[in-house]
C-alpha cells in the first residue's frame, strides 16, 4: 500500500506534467498557425528569395526592439538536489520575461536603452537602464540577482550502503549586483568614467569539509557526514578612471576604493546519531577596506616601435573575527563540556598589506616579418598580521596570541618572438624568467589548551624563487585547406627555504616537524601538443587535437631528518580530441565532437597504504549538434551529449573512497518559427539521465525540461 506522502508526491508530479503539457500545446498551436498561414499564401506572387541574414530575421525588415515571454520547467525523478545542481534550474515551473531590449531616441543624438529579464521561481532577474548622448556621455544603471543550486549530500559508505544526507539537501545561494555608472566622453578632452557597485552573496552551499562518523559501528572512522557553508557577504566599490589621447600616446589613470563585510559560517556535525554527537559552528568574519591607484601609457615611438608601461599601488587593511564552538545545536553560546573538541572563541585580529606592481613592454618590428616583444614586470609586497583569542577543549580554556610579518619581491622578464617570413609557415617562441626573494616571521599559534593542540611556533624563514618557462610552436599550411599546429613548453618553478629560527625540531624523534621542514621544492612540467585542421571539401572541416603533459613535484626535507630528496608527486595527462562539421547544403549543418582525457596523479604514499590511492581523472565525452533551416521561417536544432567517468575505486575498507564514477545522457530538441516579421515562437524540450556510481546510485536522477518562448519584435 502506498503511503500518503508518496501519493502527494505523485499528485504534485502529475500537476506539473499537466502544466508542461499545456505549455507544449500552446506552443504547438502557435507553430501550426504559422505553418497554416504560410500554406495559405501559396497563390501569392513569386518573391525574391531571402538572404541568409533576412532568413534569420524572418523578413527584409529588421527591428531594434523585442520582448520574449517564456514559460517552462524541470521535471525530475530521483535526487532532485543533484538535478538542480547539474542543470542550475529549479525543480518548479518558471516563466516571465526571458529577454527584453528597447532602444529609443528621446532627443537629438540621445538614446534611451532598456535591457533585462525576469524569471519567477528561478530567482533570475536583471535590468540595465542606460541613457547616452553622442559626444557628451552616458549614464547606466544595472541591477541583477540570480540563484545557484547545490546538493548538500555528504559521502557514501559502500559496506553499509549508506549515503549521509541532510534533512533537506536542496541548498541555494543568491548572488546579486547593483551598480551605477556615468561616463563623460567629450571630444578632444579627457574621458572620465565613475562607477559604484554593490555586490552580495547570501544563502547556503555545500562543503566538502565533512564531519566524522562511525559508519559501521566499529573502530572505523570516516569523514562523510555533510556540512553546510552559510554565506553572507557584501562588497561596495567606487572607481574613477580617466583616459586621454595626445598625439601618438594614450594615457590613463584611475583610483578604486572597496570596502566589504564577510560573515560566513560552516556548520559541521561530529558523530551524528551517536551518544557523543556534537554540532560545531565555525564562524568566520572579515571586514576590509582597500585603496588602489593605477596609471598606464601607450605610445608609438616610431611606426615599428611601440612602448607601453603601467603602475599599480594597493593598500589593504582588514580585520577578522571568529569562533569554533561545540554544542548540542548550531549557533549556540560557548559552554564547557567534556565532549567538546579543540575549538576557540573571541578570535580577533587584523592585517595590513601594501603592494606595488610595475610593468614595461616594448614591441619592435626590426624586419618586415619579424616581431619581438620584450617585457619586464616587478612586484613588491609587504604585510603584517596579528590575532588573539581563547582556546577551548572540554572544560578547559586558554588564551593564545600570534603575529606575523613578511615581504616579497619578484622580477619577471619575458620575451616573445614571431616570424612569418617563410611562405606557408608561422613560427613563434619565447621565454619567461622570474627571480624572487622574501622572508616570513611567525610567532604564536591558533590554539593550545593544557598542552593539547598545535604548539606555538617561532620561525623566521628566508626564501628564494626561480621560475623559468620556454615555449615554441609553429603553424604550417602544407596544402590548400590544411594546417598543422605544433607546440609545446617546458616550465620549472623552484623554491628554496632557509630557516635560521625554528622552534620545531626536524630530527627523526620529532612528533611534529612542520612548518619549517622543507628546504626545497621544485615543480616541473613538460607539455607538447599537435593540432590538425583539414578541409577535404568546401563544406567539411575536421579538427584533430592531441596534448601530452607530464608534471612532477620534487621535495627536499631538512638534512637533519635523515631523509633524501623524493619525488612527492607525478601527474601524467593526455587529451585526445576529434571534431567534425559538415554542411551538405546551405540549410543544414552537422557537428560531431569526441574528447578523451587520461590523467593520473601518483604519490609515494599509495605505495605504502591503501588509504590513499593514486588520483584518477579520466573521462570522455561525445557531442552531436545539428541545425536545420526547414524553410525561410523555421529553424530546427537537435543536440546530444554523452559523458562518462570511471575513476571510482572502492577502498572503503582502508580509507575514504574518492574519484568520479558517473555517466550522463542529454538530448535536446528546439524549434523556432517566425510567424510574421514581428512575431516568432520557439519550443525547446530536453531529456537527461544521470547515473552516479560513487554515491551508490543515491545521486541518480532523470530530468525532463520543457521551455517555450514567444517573441515580439518592434
Amino acid at each position: 500500500m502506498k503511503t500518503k506522502s508518496q501519493s502527494k508526491t505523485q499528485r504534485e508530479q502529475a500537476a506539473k506534467r499537466e502544466w508542461y503539457r499545456r505549455c507544449i500545446m500552446v506552443a504547438a498551436m502557435l507553430l501550426s498557425c504559422g505553418v497554416t498561414a504560410r500554406a495559405g499564401s501559396t497563390n501569392s506572387p513569386a518573391v525574391k528569395p531571402l538572404t541568409p541574414e533576412q532568413m534569420y530575421e524572418g523578413g527584409k525588415d529588421t527591428y531594434n526592439n523585442w520582448v520574449d515571454l517564456s514559460v517552462g520547467g524541470l521535471i525530475t525523478s530521483g535526487n532532485n538536489a543533484q538535478a538542480q545542481q547539474q542543470y542550475q534550474l529549479s525543480n518548479e515551473p518558471f516563466g516571465g520575461i526571458s529577454d527584453l531590449h528597447i532602444q529609443q531616441e528621446v532627443a537629438k543624438k540621445t538614446t534611451l536603452t532598456l535591457d533585462g529579464h525576469a524569471l519567477f521561481d528561478q530567482n533570475d532577474y536583471k535590468v540595465i537602464l542606460g541613457l547616452q548622448r553622442e559626444e557628451l556621455g552616458y549614464v547606466r544603471f544595472n541591477a541583477s540577482d540570480f540563484r545557484t543550486w547545490y546538493n548538500g549530500a555528504g559521502g557514501y559508505y559502500p559496506p553499509t550502503r549508506i549515503q549521509y544526507r541532510l534533512p533537506n539537501d536542496e541548498l541555494s545561494l543568491d548572488r546579486g549586483e547593483i551598480s551605477v555608472e556615468a561616463g563623460l566622453t567629450l571630444k578632444d578632452l579627457p574621458q572620465a568614467v565613475f562607477k559604484y557597485t554593490h555586490s552580495y552573496r547570501d544563502g547556503d552551499k555545500s562543503s566538502t569539509i565533512w564531519g566524522p562518523v562511525h559508519p559501521d559501528l566499529t573502530t572505523a572512522v570516516r569523514g562523510v557526514f555533510p556540512s553546510i557553508y552559510s554565506i553572507n557577504e557584501k562588497v561596495d566599490s567606487y572607481a574613477l578612471d580617466l583616459t586621454h589621447h595626445i598625439k601618438n600616446t594614450d594615457f590613463g589613470a584611475g583610483i578604486r576604493y572597496e570596502t566589504a563585510s564577510l560573515a560566513d559560517t560552516r556548520k559541521e556535525t561530529f558523530w551524528s546519531g551517536e551518544p557523543i554527537q556534537r554540532n560545531v559552528t565555525d564562524k568566520q568574519g572579515t571586514t576590509y577596506d582597500m585603496l588602489n591607484v593605477h596609471a598606464f601609457s601607450e605610445t608609438w615611438l616610431k611606426k615599428d616601435l611601440f612602448f607601453s608601461t603601467g603602475y599599480s599601488f594597493a593598500n589593504l587593511n582588514d580585520g577578522f573575527s571568529g569562533s569554533r564552538i561545540y554544542g548540542d545545536d548550531f549557533d549556540v553560546a560557548y559552554s564547557p563540556n567534556t565532549l567538546n573538541g579543540l575549538g576557540y572563541t573571541s578570535l580577533n585580529g587584523g592585517a595590513h598589506t601594501q603592494e606595488h606592481v610595475m610593468n614595461v613592454n616594448l614591441m619592435a618590428i626590426p624586419l618586415k616579418n619579424l616581431t619581438i616583444v620584450p617585457s619586464l614586470r616587478v612586484q613588491q609586497r609587504d604585510w603584517d598580521a596579528n590575532s588573539s583569542g581563547t582556546g577551548t577543549l572540554g572544560n578547559d580554556t586558554g588564551p593564545f596570541t600570534s603575529n606575523s610579518d613578511g615581504e616579497m619581491l619578484d622580477v619577471r622578464e619575458r620575451i616573445d618572438v614571431r616570424y612569418t617570413g617563410m611562405t606557408n609557415w608561422v613560427y613563434y617562441c619565447g621565454g619567461e624568467w622570474t627571480e624572487g626573494n622574501g622572508n616570513l616571521n611567525e610567532n604564536g599559534g591558533l590554539s593550545q589548551v593544557n598542552g593539547f593542540g598545535p604548539p606555538p611556533v617561532q620561525r623566521h624563514t628566508d626564501d628564494t624563487r626561480w621560475f623559468q618557462k620556454y615555449f615554441v610552436g609553429t603553424r604550417w599550411y602544407p596544402y590548400r585547406r590544411t594546417s598543422i599546429d605544433l607546440g609545446g613548453y617546458y616550465k620549472r618553478n623552484q623554491y628554496d627555504y632557509n630557516n635560521p629560527l625554528d622552534s620545531t625540531s626536524n630530527d627523526a624523534s620529532s612528533p611534529d616537524r612542520y612548518p619549517a621542514y622543507l628546504i626545497r621544492q621544485s615543480f616541473e612540467t613538460y607539455d607538447g601538443n599537435v593540432r590538425l585542421t583539414l578541409r577535404p571539401a568546401q563544406n567539411i572541416m575536421l579538427v584533430s587535437r592531441y596534448e601530452y603533459q607530464w608534471s612532477t613535484i620534487d621535495t627536499t626535507p631538512d638534512a637533519i631528518s635523515g631523509l633524501n630528496e623524493s619525488q612527492s608527486s607525478k601527474m601524467t595527462s593526455q587529451i585526445i580530441g576529434q571534431n567534425a562539421s559538415w554542411s551538405p547544403w546551405s540549410r543544414l549543418c552537422l557537428q560531431v565532437g569526441f574528447n578523451y582525457v587520461l590523467s593520473e596523479t601518483e604519490t609515494p604514499t599509495s605505495d605504502y597504504t591503501k588509504a590513499v590511492l593514486n588520483s584518477q581523472n579520466n573521462y570522455w565525452t561525445v557531442t552531436f549538434n545539428s541545425a536545420v533551416v526547414v524553410d525561410d521561417k523555421t529553424d530546427l536544432n537537435l543536440t546530444y551529449l554523452y559523458y562518462q567517468a570511471s575513476d571510482y575505486n572502492n577502498n572503503s575498507a582502508d580509507g575514504l573512497p574518492l574519484g568520479a564514477g558517473a555517466d550522463e545522457h542529454i538530448v535536446t530538441a528546439a524549434i523556432t518559427r517566425r510567424i510574421s516579421p514581428h512575431l516568432r515562437v520557439s519550443l525547446k524540450c530536453a531529456y537527461s539521465q544521470y547515473n552516479d556510481w560513487a554515491s551508490g546510485g543515491n545521486n541518480n536522477n532523470t530530468a525532463e525540461m520543457v521551455y517555450t518562448s514567444l517573441q515580439y519584435r518592434f
